[in-house]
């Protein structure tokens, strides 16, 4: 059987993004290998720590950055992370700085939040129920 070990998204800056990620959202740093003049870095959840890593890979190439672009553009989150309070969480990142694009939206049986990683990302946060 097939299981998700790693996902990855492209950033414009590994070093702030891995800033961001573990000191902005609380992910903890798994893997910092170098790989020519770029890194392999991960971070992973401190809730699961052996669980799936979070690839932060360069966008050092046009393909890349024009489809981050073009995401953005659209407003389509690149990712999305789950949440068990919605509400206490974008509390949290608020408190932090971060900037939403989408507060809590009750959507049928999910709630989402959207928000700016600052490496040129939008994120979506979810809780079911």
């Amino acid at each position: 059987m097939l299981r998700i070990v790693l996902a990855s998204i492209f950033v414009d800056d590994q070093e702030k993004a891995l800033a961001f990620y573990t000191d902005v959202l609380g992910f903890e740093k798994k893997a910092d290998v170098p790989v020519g003049r770029d890194r392999w870095l991960t971070v992973v959840s401190p809730a699961d720590p052996d669980g799936v890593e979070l690839l932060l890979e360069p966008n050092g190439n046009e393909v890349a950055q024009a489809y981050q672009q073009g995401l953005r553009a659209q407003g389509i989150p690149v990712t999305s992370f789950g949440v068990d309070d919605i509400e206490a969480e974008h509390e949290r990142l608020v408190g932090r700085g971060v900037e939403f694009t989408q507060p809590p939206t009750r959507t049928g049986p999910v709630t989402t939040a959207v928000f700016d990683d600052t490496c040129g990302n939008l994120v979506q946060m979810a809780q079911r129920g």
